[in-house]
């Protein structure tokens, strides 16, 4: 005769048996989900501020070297540097333009924390094209350089100032060089300048013509850091970040740090795991003074044209910046280097 409570024996081994597949899924599914990287703590990076730094510097007028508006920001750059509380050196030199001028220029250099070993460059330019020689309507036109200048050199500000309020307890554990280029946008472009002559005959880049004396004049002297940033064209709406070619040749490390840490941060959709040509840029000159720099600029993912279509034009102007854009260059730059 079968017990009434014989039909208990087969359900309960029924119900262990789901209960040991749940936990036994649960713990394989822990086991096998992939953990978050703990993110450096570093100070947020305030998009307003660079906002505002950019719009002072455009607020200047053109920054055309030998121009009055040249100078004066150049001298507003320095003393907000000093204000921080950075050491802050000038490197004044004379280059010939393309175009036969010679150009009265400066590069500037900050540094926070000056007495550590370990260091990182952050790397801009901080002047304007003379001429908007891709605008339609335009083409003699000085640019306002927003995105093309003003931007990086608004981020490297913001940076400067967050650095100096940290106590010491939350301050990186590298030193931070800001070095900011002068005469980099006076080249000549045979693409939009035939009319033009190029009086550069002995094969001299005639671009880049700051980090061209920098890198064969180093301040400080014998300056050898762990690696540089380029910000290039970091302000502009829907700007899109490629890993550049020379890049990835020089500092492939780097490259992985920094868009890895964009996408741990939450800037995928602005730092594009995908590659771009190289691009003739002050980390070109860097690179050959034997710091491994990075270039982070804005250019199309696709199509034939590597520039946006405010590059070298009057569209290049405050209505083209984005906070986002500075936020998310400002705020990954800024805790790549707290990482170190």
């Amino acid at each position: 005769m079968t017990s009434k409570f014989s039909w208990l024996v087969p359900a309960l081994a029924l119900l262990l048996f789901v209960a040991g597949c749940k936990k036994d899924n649960q713990a394989e599914n822990t086991a096998t989900a992939p953990e978050t990287p703990a993110l450096p703590k570093a100070p947020a990076f305030n998009a307003d501020s660079a906002y505002a730094y950019t719009a002072k510097q455009v607020a200047f007028g053109p920054r055309v070297p030998n121009s009055k508006a040249h100078v004066a920001t150049g001298n507003w750059i320095v003393d907000k540097f000093k204000g921080f509380g950075l050491s802050v050196r000038e490197q004044p030199f004379e280059a010939m333009a393309f175009d036969g001028k010679m150009l009265r220029s400066r590069n500037i250099i900050a540094q926070f924390n000056p007495q550590a070993g370990r260091r990182v460059a952050i790397f801009a330019h901080w002047d304007t094209r003379p001429f908007a020689d891709k605008d339609k309507e335009k083409k003699n036109a000085p640019l306002d350089g927003a995105s093309d200048g003003a931007s990086g050199v608004g981020i490297a500000l913001e940076m400067a100032r967050l650095l100096s309020i940290q106590p010491d307890s939350l301050a990186p554990n590298v030193g931070v060089d800001f070095i900011l280029f002068d005469a980099e946008d006076y080249g000549y472009d045979e693409s939009t300048q035939s009319e033009l002559k190029n009086r550069i005959t002995d094969g001299t880049d005639s671009w880049c013509l700051g980090s061209q004396y920098w890198a064969k004049n180093k301040v400080p002297a014998n300056y050898n850091p762990s690696y540089g940033i380029l910000l290039d064209m970091v302000g502009a709406q829907n700007a899109k970040f490629s890993r550049e070619e020379l890049s990835v040749q020089s500092a492939k490390d780097v490259v992985d740090k920094v868009w890895n840490m964009a996408s741990n941060l939450g800037y995928s959709d602005y730092f594009l795991f995908q590659s771009a040509p190289g691009i003739d840029d002050d980390h070109v000159y860097t690179n050959q003074a034997g710091v491994r720099t990075i270039d982070i600029i804005d250019h199309l993912p696709v199509g034939d044209a590597y520039f946006p279509a405010y590059h070298h034009t009057t569209q290049d102007n405050m209505s083209i910046i984005d906070k986002r854009t500075l936020k998310a260059v400002g705020q990954t730059v800024l805790t790549t280097i707290y990482g170190e």
